[in-house]
């Protein structure tokens, strides 16, 4: 299946978190545990048109690495791959 996103929107899988033990050997359950914020682009659409009606380009590009907000975004499944996709404005930063 082939995803490509329209206008300034990205596809983006995100990174795992690594499983947290506390001290005391307490594991703290996936279902309690914040979602990840970061994550590595897969696909990026065309860019989005500014007001002069030419196409602003996009900044990210396919394989970065980045950081977006916390309730950035819509997630959804394919096969059993988690993917997410959301707008350029809510990526915070590229992480090198």
């Amino acid at each position: 299946m082939s995803i490509r996103p329209l206008a300034d929107r990205v596809v983006l899988k995100p990174l795992d978190s690594e499983a947290e033990v506390k001290r005391g050997g307490i594991i703290i359950p996936d279902t309690a545990k914040e979602k990840p914020q970061e994550g590595e682009i897969i696909e990026v659409g065309p860019g989005r048109r500014g007001d002069d009606c030419k196409l602003v380009e996009m900044e990210v590009k396919k394989g970065d690495k980045v950081l977006y907000g916390k309730y950035a975004g819509t997630e959804f499944r394919v096969g059993d791959d988690e993917m997410m996709i959301l707008r350029e404005s809510d990526i915070l930063a590229i992480i090198s």
